[in-house]
């Protein structure tokens, strides 16, 4: 390959993308990873960051710090159209003549074209309509139906307009061979037919006195100067053609235009957006060889068939920040998962083939990431800096988290010097702009954080949302409170939970809702039955605090 092809060579795009419903550590880590990845890479690769849900405050707050564009949002990573090679067919207009499309399908070993305007998608031509223009040849009135050009079937006899408008159109009259006499002639030819006959001069004398509107000529015959002078004068338009006479007559209907054979209404297109999933079950309802594929401006761009569909270039994914498959991207099933960098628990994530795996015990999934840049002996950009450190700031809760470790605190304090940032002013600022819930819906700041488990056949929902202060954990606990059960009855779950994390005083109030939902907690957390608020000292952790202890409940239970 040369170096030109290579520049051209469309680079394979690899997508990194965190959790659904991503928190700071998701999104920040997500870029960073791709930033890292592209840097290492060979430049053939394009590691692109993602997201799988809405920018919470406190993430948009960090982004914009840096001056960060949000990750590109990516609804699901199953198989599209654009996964697929398009089989890139090319068209024709409307005004070519079925001939023209015959050569093209044989050409391009299509059973079907598409027929274009302006690069638009005006109807489809196939096989099976120009098999139809072939039983139609009893139909003698067919060319003149159809409205064929002159030069259209000059141009399918292999033939040329001696005399007369080759680009008028033949709209009246039947096609007629004139293998008689001239006064047989006179019994069967009409005006406006149009005459195919040998090199016999009172034969075109008669055809023209009788108004024919075209002589075609057969096996290179050329007419006289007196029936060339007759025929302009009549309005007459002489075609010679190589052909004979048998050869003429079976071959002129071809070229009739495929506009008037072609399909146009009620077609069946597709966009590159669609999923593989929804097109096959329009495949197999309309049983068509090949389908259209338009983009959002309904120009055409290619072919895709059934047979195609074999061969799908499955998206390529690195999750970041958790590998549970209830927590990935709609779609990760059919996804080619290359890599998993995360901090969590190991969630039973089933991939087609092997993988790298990296999953250490620290409070933050930035904080791997940085080792992986000191590895690579890289350093990380102020602005990527900026980013880990606050991924890291999040997540251990400025250090006070359980799940902080001495390795996370010295990655953020590295990282806080690269960005020129000041950590606790930074956190200040950071928490105070996430805790501020004022302007969100109920439904939006329980899914701002929100997380499915599924433990001893039990499946739950744990939303986790921080405050500065109880004022403002009070005000919105009066807003969430009645939203828990309709989230838990669209997740179809079995218990939902709402963590309402008091950065300050370092502890929870936790919302429940569920049949055993109350009764699981107060036995995990040792809840005395009178207290009427679920009061968890001390507890800060989804991952670390909460979910060991409520796990063995549920262990117990069973």
């Amino acid at each position: 390959m040369n170096r030109e092809e290579d520049i051209n060579k469309e680079k394979v795009k690899v997508y990194v993308i965190g959790h659904k419903n991503p928190d700071t550590d998701s999104i920040c880590s997500a870029i960073a990873y791709s930033d890292l990845k592209n840097r290492t890479g060979e430049g053939c690769t394009d590691y692109i960051a993602c997201r799988a849900g809405i920018v919470n405050e406190e993430t948009k707050f960090v982004l914009d710090y840096f001056g960060v564009p949000a990750p590109h949002y990516l609804s699901t990573v199953r198989p599209e159209i654009g996964d697929i090679e398009l089989n890139l067919i090319r068209g024709i207009e409307s005004d070519d003549s079925i001939k023209v499309a015959w050569e093209l399908m044989r050409k391009q070993d299509s059973r079907s074209v598409p027929v274009l305007s302006d690069g638009k998608l005006e109807g489809i031509v196939s096989i099976t309509d120009i098999a139809q223009s072939y039983m139609d040849e009893s139909d003698s009135h067919v060319l003149a139906n159809a409205e064929t050009r002159f030069s259209s079937i000059a141009e399918t006899l292999n033939g040329q307009v001696i005399c007369g408008d080759k680009d008028a159109l033949y709209t009246e009259g039947k096609v007629t061979i004139a293998a008689s006499s001239p006064d047989v002639m006179e019994g069967f030819i009409e005006e406006s037919d149009l005459v195919i006959s040998g090199d016999r001069f009172e034969t075109h004398f008669t055809a023209i006195e009788l108004g024919a509107k075209c002589l075609v000529l057969c096996q290179g015959s050329t007419p006289t100067n007196t029936i060339k002078k007759l025929a302009m004068e009549r309005g007459c338009v002489i075609i010679s053609t190589p052909y004979d006479t048998f050869t003429t007559a079976r071959l002129i209907n071809q070229s009739i235009p495929v506009k008037f054979f072609m399909t146009d209404e009620n077609l069946i297109s597709f966009q590159m957006s669609d999923s593989l999933e929804d097109i096959e079950e329009t495949m197999k309802t309309y049983r068509f060889h090949n389908f259209p594929v338009i983009d959002k401006n309904e120009r055409y761009l290619g072919f895709i068939s059934r047979r195609r569909l074999l061969n799908i270039n499955r998206k390529k994914v690195i999750l970041v920040d958790h590998n549970e498959i209830a927590q990935a991207v709609d779609g990760m099933e059919n996804a080619q998962v290359l890599e998993i960098i995360d901090h969590h628990r190991l969630g039973g994530f089933e991939t087609l083939g092997p993988v790298y795996f990296r999953n250490q015990p620290v409070g933050c999934t930035a904080t791997i990431i940085f080792q992986m840049y000191t590895e690579a002996g890289l350093v990380p950009d102020e602005k990527m800096a900026g980013l880990l450190m606050a991924a890291i700031i999040s997540d251990t809760l400025v250090f006070r988290s359980p799940t902080c470790t001495e390795a996370d605190k010295k990655a953020c304090e590295k990282l806080a010097e690269l960005a020129g940032t000041d950590i606790r002013e930074f956190a200040h600022q950071m928490f105070e702009a996430g805790s501020s819930l004022q302007s969100k819906t109920p439904e939006e700041i329980c899914y701002q954080d929100f997380k499915r488990f599924t433990n001893e056949g039990y499946s739950f929902g744990v939303s986790q949302v921080t405050f500065m202060d109880q004022e403002e954990l009070d005000n919105i606990k009066k807003k969430v409170e009645p939203c828990l059960r309709t989230v838990m009855e669209s997740q179809d779950l079995d218990m939902m939970f709402m963590m309402m994390t008091n950065i300050v005083e370092t502890n929870t109030e936790l919302l429940c809702c569920g049949p055993m939902a109350d009764e699981m907690v107060r036995e995990a957390f040792d809840i005395p039955e009178e207290a009427e608020r679920i009061i968890l000292k001390g507890i800060v952790s989804r991952k670390k605090q909460f979910l060991p202890p409520f796990a063995e409940a549920l262990q117990n239970n069973g």
